[in-house]
């Protein structure tokens, strides 16, 4: 018998993006359903791909490899070869990722002429200017199509839809059901989640004070369990968001839950708020009722693809700035109040869950 091809797919860094290019990696299944998908991660993501069954197996690269010594690179370099791919797909722009695959030796090489790494690619394909008016998801698929590895024109293709939705499965549910019961979560209400940081910047953050206002007011009109999450670097952020708000219906689960936890854990949450996050991107692939504040970014490109979330963004004329930290005053953020955020998450209810749907 002979041995299913293997495909690596070099994946992106960030949550975010992580999420968005899940329709690509679905795609790529379909496409090449007898191989063997193999998914090479850095550690901050490498959780994520516990939760999609498109993916057979995970190479673990560690944090920042290309800062960490020529010695962690290498040796993500002799994981790739010793799976003998046939095909490598570069998600990421960087040359780093690029050259990866070029050490590795894998024959043939996708991805974008980004980053002056043309030349380390079997084939590279140009950024369409197009691209830039669409949603980050297409940037991923596009790829596909422009290196030939899929017939579908996903950019102009209208019977094509991306498929990004996350599907709660019953060890989903064993994991949520672990924490929850271990913190009292739901037993006083359904549950919203939120996150109010953004590992990208403060540029992407709305006012912790604010988001603590918000959360005091909503909670005074509706019976809700309050779950923080986030990662390590943001819980002195949560901390103080939870001193501010009090009671015990806010539970703090910031910097307490791995990533293959904090996917299914934001999937049992009946609402969710936060800024432009990875995160955000988890609630949307869940199609989870949920509240998106933008300040510095463009939810054109990055917003949640969910037709259950309501984004929330002020025309200011520095934005979007793509910033990480905001040079002026954050006047995107400050033109978002409370009032406004707990009248759209009033409405945001009321729409998902009027008793006379």
């Amino acid at each position: 018998m002979t041995a299913a091809e293997t495909l690596i797919v070099r994946t992106t860094n960030w949550l975010g993006d992580t999420v968005m290019a899940l329709p690509a990696l679905r795609e790529l299944r379909r496409l090449r359903p007898a191989a063997r998908l193999v998914v090479a991660a850095r550690a901050g993501v490498a959780g994520f791909y516990r939760w999609a069954p498109e993916v057979d197996e995970v190479i673990t690269l560690p944090p920042e490899a290309g800062r960490t010594g020529r010695r962690d690179f290498l040796g993500g370099c002799r994981e790739i070869r010793r799976r003998r791919p046939s095909l490598y797909v570069c998600l990421p722009n960087s040359f780093e990722s690029a050259l990866m695959g070029r050490i590795a030796g894998v024959p043939e090489r996708v991805g974008y002429r980004t980053d002056g790494r043309g030349f380390l690619l079997t084939h590279g394909a140009a950024v369409p200017s197009e691209l830039h008016r669409r949603h980050q998801v297409y940037y991923y698929l596009h790829l596909l199509h422009a290196v030939g590895l899929s017939p579908v024109d996903y950019l102009r293709d209208p019977e094509f839809k991306p498929d990004l939705q996350l599907r709660r499965t019953p060890a989903m549910e064993a994991v949520s059901r672990r924490f929850f019961e271990a913190e009292g979560i739901g037993a006083d209400g359904p549950v919203m989640g939120v996150h109010a940081g953004a590992f990208y910047g403060s540029a992407k953050r709305w006012f912790p004070e604010r988001f603590a206002a918000f959360i005091r007011e909503l909670r005074s009109e509706v019976p809700l369990a309050v779950v923080l999450f986030g990662s390590p670097a943001e819980q002195p952020l949560a901390d103080a968001i939870a001193a501010a708000v009090g009671g015990d219906r806010l539970h703090n689960l910031c910097g307490r839950t791995t990533l293959d936890e904090l996917v299914p854990l934001i999937g049992s949450c009946h609402m969710f708020v936060s800024n432009d996050s990875g995160p955000m991107h988890l609630a949307a692939a869940f199609q989870i009722p949920q509240l998106a504040l933008f300040g510095s970014t463009d939810p054109v490109a990055t917003g949640p693809f969910s037709p259950r979330a309501v984004v929330v963004k002020k025309p200011v004329e520095c934005s979007p700035c793509f910033l990480r930290e905001c040079p002026l005053d954050l006047r995107c953020f400050k033109a978002i109040t409370v009032e406004e955020a707990v009248r759209r998450g009033r409405e945001l209810i009321y729409r998902e869950y009027s008793s006379d749907k």
